[in-house]
C-alpha cells in the first residue's frame, strides 16, 4: 500500500489532515483525500458522513494514489467534484516535468484522438520514457497510466452520476475505446456496474444538463464575474449578479473529432456548497469532458488560494479570493487580445461587438441574451482587410486577426491549457502584430499559466506606480521577481487594487 501523503499534498503532517478533516474545512479540498480502512472508501475533506476514527484514516495527495491502495471512491462527497490539485515550483527540473505531464493528463482537449501513452508523454517532455515513469511516480506516487486511469474513472464517475447519457456514449467521450473495456476497468476499481452510478434526477432538463463543480475558497465570485461583465460582448455571453444571483453564461463552439459542436453553457456559483453548477446545451453532450474542463479554466477552479497567498498575501493583502479569469476559447481570447492593444477595455469591446455583428454567426438558444457565436477561424482567415477596416480596426491589427485564425484554422496554434506554454509564446510573437504583452496576456488567460507577466501593461504600471519612471516595463518585472511562480494572479491583483480609466483589455 502506498505511504500516507506524498510531499505533494502540500507538506501536511497526517495529524494536520485529520484536523482539517475534523473541521470539513473546504480550503483543503482536493489537496489531500482519506482514505478508511475500516470501510475501503477514499472521501474528500469535505464529506459529510461520520468522522472516522484516527487510526482508520490513510491520506493520500492525489485520488490516483487512494485508487491505487486499493479504496473506492465516496458516493456521498463524490471525490471526482474536488478541484484539481495544481502545486507550482520553479526550482526543481523534475518537479516541473511531472507536472507539465500531469497537466497534459488532465486536459483531454490537448489528447486529439485518443489518451495519451508514456511514449508520447516521454516525446512531448523531450526525455525518455523511463525518466517520465520515475519523475512521474516519485512526484504522484503512481505511474502515468495509473494516475490517467483514474482521471477517466473521475470523470465516468460524474457523467453517470450528473447526466442521463447512455452508458455506451459515457465510455467513449471518457476516453475507452470500448464499452466492455470501460465496464472492465469500472467493475475491477470500484466493485459496482456503471449503471449502479446512476443518481435520481438526471433526467433531460428543458434547460440542458447539469454538472456541479467545486471549488476551494475564498473565492471572489462578485470580482470574477465583474471581470467578464466589463467585457461581455452582447449575443455571445451574458453576466447576472442582480436579485442575489450570480451566473454567467455564453455561447460556445468545439472542434473535435474533425466535428464541429455548438451550443451553450451557463454557470451558477453556489457559494454555500463552495461550487459552480454548470448547465450544458444537449448539443455539447459529446465534448462533456472539454466543457467540463474549459469551464473550470474559465473559472479557475483548481487555483490553490492557500499556495497562492502565500507568496502574493504581503504585497496584496486585499487579493485572497482573486482568481484569474480564463476563456472558453484560447482562440477567441487571442483574437480579443489584439483587439484590446493599448486601448481601453470600454474601445476593445466596442471593436469586437463590431466583429461579431459582422462575421458572427447566429445560434438558437433558451436564453434570449446568447443569439450569436463568435467568428470562426475559418471566417477571419478569409476575412478582407476592407471589411475589417470598416469595423474600425487599424491595419495591424486586421494583420494579426488574420494570422492568428489562419495559424488556429491550420491547427498550427494550440491555444489551451495543455500546450506547450513557451513554444507557443514564441509561435504567437513570430506572428505578425503580436508583441510580448499580448503573448504574456494570451498565456495567462488562455495556456493557464500562473507565472504570465505582461510587463508593458499600461494598467500594471499605474497599479504599482513605475509609470513615471523612465522604463516601467523594466521596473515592473524587478518587481514581480518576488511573486514568482504566481505572477498571473499578481498581474489580477494589481489591476483589481485601483480603479482605472485604462485599464487593458
Amino acid at each position: 500500500m502506498i505511504g500516507p501523503m506524498s510531499p505533494d499534498a502540500a507538506t501536511m503532517h497526517p495529524d494536520a489532515c485529520y484536523l482539517a478533516l475534523q473541521a470539513r474545512d473546504a480550503r483543503f479540498d482536493g489537496r489531500f483525500f482519506i482514505g478508511v480502512t475500516s470501510t475501503g472508501i477514499y472521501c474528500r475533506p469535505v464529506c459529510k458522513v461520520r468522522i472516522p476514527r484516527r487510526e482508520n484514516c490513510l491520506f493520500f495527495g492525489h485520488a490516483a494514489q487512494a485508487e491505487s491502495a486499493g479504496f473506492r471512491p465516496c458516493l456521498r462527497c463524490r471525490p471526482e467534484l474536488a478541484p484539481h490539485s495544481g502545486v507550482w515550483s520553479i526550482q526543481d527540473a523534475s518537479y516541473i516535468l511531472a507536472h507539465q505531464a500531469a497537466r497534459w493528463l488532465d486536459d483531454p482537449e490537448a489528447w486529439g484522438e485518443a489518451p495519451p501513452s508514456v511514449d508520447q508523454l516521454a516525446r512531448r517532455l523531450g526525455v525518455s520514457d523511463r525518466h517520465v515513469r520515475r519523475i512521474f511516480e516519485a512526484q504522484f506516487g503512481v505511474s502515468p497510466v495509473q494516475y490517467l486511469q483514474t482521471r477517466r474513472l473521475l470523470t465516468a464517475k460524474q457523467l453517470l452520476a450528473d447526466t442521463d447519457l447512455p452508458v455506451t456514449q459515457v465510455a467513449l467521450i471518457s476516453g475507452y475505446a470500448s464499452v466492455r473495456r470501460f465496464n472492465a476497468a469500472f467493475v475491477g476499481h470500484y466493485r459496482l456496474n456503471p449503471t449502479q452510478l446512476r443518481r435520481e434526477g438526471t433526467a433531460a432538463r428543458p434547460q440542458g444538463l447539469a454538472i456541479r463543480l467545486g471549488y476551494r475558497p475564498p473565492y471572489d465570485v462578485a470580482a470574477m464575474l465583474g471581470f467578464f461583465a466589463r467585457r461581455q460582448l452582447e449575443g455571445i455571453e451574458f453576466v447576472n449578479q442582480d436579485d442575489g444571483a450570480a451566473a454567467m453564461g455564453r455561447t460556445v463552439s468545439l472542434e473535435s473529432g474533425g466535428n464541429t459542436h455548438e451550443g451553450w453553457v451557463v454557470a451558477e456559483f453556489d457559494a454555500a456548497r463552495h461550487q459552480a453548477v454548470l448547465r450544458v446545451s444537449d448539443s455539447l453532450r459529446p465534448v462533456l469532458p472539454v466543457v467540463i474542463h474549459r469551464l473550470r479554466a474559465v473559472l479557475d477552479l483548481d487555483a490553490d488560494p492557500s499556495a497562492i497567498n502565500s507568496v502574493l498575501h504581503r504585497s496584496f493583502p486585499h487579493g485572497d479570493g482573486l482568481r484569474v479569469p480564463g476563456a472558453m476559447s484560447g482562440y477567441e481570447l487571442a483574437v480579443r487580445a489584439v483587439l484590446g492593444q493599448q486601448v481601453t477595455v470600454a474601445a476593445a469591446r466596442t471593436l469586437a461587438q463590431r466583429l461579431v455583428g459582422r462575421f458572427g454567426q447566429p445560434i438558437e438558444t433558451p436564453f434570449a441574451q446568447l443569439t450569436r457565436l463568435f467568428p470562426h477561424p475559418a471566417v477571419l482567415a478569409q476575412a478582407e482587410g476592407d471589411a475589417l477596416g470598416q469595423l474600425g480596426i487599424v491595419k495591424q491589427r486586421q494583420t494579426a486577426i488574420v494570422a492568428i485564425a489562419r495559424a488556429v484554422a491550420e491547427k498550427r496554434l494550440q491555444l489551451h491549457g495543455g500546450a506547450d506554454v513557451q513554444a507557443t509564446i514564441a509561435a504567437l510573437k513570430e506572428l505578425p502584430g503580436i508583441g510580448d504583452w499580448t503573448a504574456q496576456y494570451i498565456a495567462m488567460r488562455a495556456l493557464r499559466w500562473p507565472d504570465a507577466f505582461p510587463a508593458g501593461d499600461v494598467a500594471l504600471h499605474k497599479a504599482l506606480g513605475v509609470q513615471g519612471g523612465p522604463h516601467p516595463a523594466r521596473a515592473a518585472q524587478a518587481a514581480s521577481q518576488a511573486w514568482k511562480p504566481w505572477r498571473s494572479y499578481a498581474v489580477v491583483r494589481a489591476w483589481h487594487a485601483t480603479t482605472l480609466p485604462q485599464e487593458t483589455q
